[in-house]
């Protein structure tokens, strides 16, 4: 079987990682990869937005499963494109992935099918001044958020009026975010823990991977500004047998049903990040593919052949796939370049990749690497590596991860000690 994943993150590592290891005979192709991916199968020198490029190399190569990773290219309709062609592809059409592409429209589509979210108000750049009166009217802490794709940083967690006030300056009037700042949706303020659910749907049936959660800060305890993902762990605690019960009665499957009442049949991975409220499970945000980091923890816990259930999520079979877990914790620290989310430098070399990578019960996934002209691997990116670690219990998989964690060296790595911390306390 031929598999094409789009994206070169450490993401599309850990999908390509679980693919190499399937039962069936895979030949890989990673669009455009990294450093890690080479050595799994051919990356191609194609950026992951480029569909058209993508998607006449998958009609020249003859792809038989096209895996998307990141957002970008499914809001652009990348699913829509190969499916015309009937080539299979694992990911929503554009008009399910406004999930994602669009705060404004999500909250106005949870808002029409009753799944529990936090009460919000939506603005337009021209409406800067109602948005400064309604976040007076409303007070701190209360959430500003840019309504188009961000990169995982366009969610203000805002504690003081000042604070609130800054951000939609910032958004509206100064477009820190860009065309994704052209609205902004200004949501009370939740309390609670955060959780990661994801369903692999096939536009009929789903199934249900690991939970996990996700630290989103740059610094310890939560603190500084959002980024992409500091780290992972799966299972998480919190979402014990009896929530995930509810989480499927009230949010997932609302949420796959009312797409398919909209006329968008949901297929491919819907990732729910949820907050888990005194009142119950509250929808934060939808994304129309796995979470990365997220990923790094969840992939390996997948106890059935990967490259069968992704196969199945395309064609329309996943009523015959269980979607078991293994047992045990998988916890990925992510490794970042120095001033990771803001300025930051690349092109350093990464010492003790090999001796890291045969610690037990660890895997490395690349993030942002490259080769060199002397083909050593150097950073390449913000985030830049995923140290995952396994064991029978997370504190376990913790204790591997980090023990990987401190033979890798870079100038001005950073990284957070506390990841896990809270399942810890569980």
């Amino acid at each position: 079987m031929r598999i094409l994943v789009v994206g070169g993150g450490g993401r599309e590592h850990a999908i390509a990682w679980s693919l190499a290891g399937s039962d069936e005979a895979v030949e890989l192709f990673v669009a455009p990869g990294n450093a890690g991916t080479r050595e799994l199968g051919t990356n191609v020198n194609i950026d992951a937005a480029d569909v058209d490029a993508l998607l006449h190399f998958a009609r020249e190569r003859r792809i038989n499963l096209t895996i998307v990773g990141p957002e970008k290219p499914l809001v652009l309709g990348i699913a829509d494109r190969f499916e015309d062609v009937g080539l299979p592809i694992v990911g929503p059409t554009a008009g399910a992935a406004r999930l994602e592409g669009s705060k404004a429209f999500a909250k106005a589509f949870m808002k029409r099918h009753g799944i529990p979210s936090a009460r919000h108000r939506t603005f337009e750049a021209a409406q800067l001044e109602q948005a400064h009166a309604y976040v007076e009217e409303q007070g701190a802490p209360i959430v500003i958020k840019a309504s188009g794709l961000a990169g995982g940083k366009g969610a203000i967690v805002c504690m003081s009026l000042s604070e609130a006030r800054d951000a939609l300056e910032s958004i509206l009037r100064d477009r820190v975010f860009g065309m994704a700042g052209d609205s902004v949706v200004v949501e009370y303020f939740m309390s609670g823990e955060e959780a990661s659910v994801f369903a692999l749907a096939d536009g009929r049936d789903y199934v249900l991977l690991s939970a996990a959660q996700d630290h989103k800060q740059v610094g310890e305890g939560d603190l500084g500004p959002n980024t992409g993902g500091m780290g992972a762990y799966a299972p998480a605690p919190i979402v014990t047998d009896e929530l995930l019960n509810r989480i499927r009665r009230d949010i997932v499957e609302p949420t796959l049903n009312g797409m398919a009442d909209d006329g968008h049949p949901y297929r491919g991975v819907l990732y729910c990040g949820l907050m888990i409220t005194e009142e119950g499970p509250m929808v934060v945000e939808y994304n129309c593919r796995l979470g990365d980091p997220e990923a790094q923890a969840v992939l390996p816990l997948l106890a059935e052949d990967a490259a069968s259930v992704f196969e199945a999520a395309a064609n329309g079979n996943l009523d015959a796939i269980a979607g078991r877990a293994r047992p045990g914790s998988a916890a990925c620290i992510v490794l970042t370049s120095g001033g990771y989310p803001g300025d930051y430098e690349t092109g350093y070399l990464i010492a003790g990749l090999e001796e890291a990578s045969r610690c037990p019960g660890v895997v490395v996934f690349h993030a942002g690497t490259k080769l060199d002209e002397e083909g050593r691997v150097v950073t390449a990116g913000g985030r830049v590596l995923g140290i995952t670690g396994l064991g029978k219990s997370l504190h376990g998989a913790l204790e591997r991860a980090y023990a990987a964690v401190d033979v890798i060296s870079f100038r001005d790595m950073q990284y957070r000690r506390d990841i896990g911390q809270k399942g810890l306390k569980s």
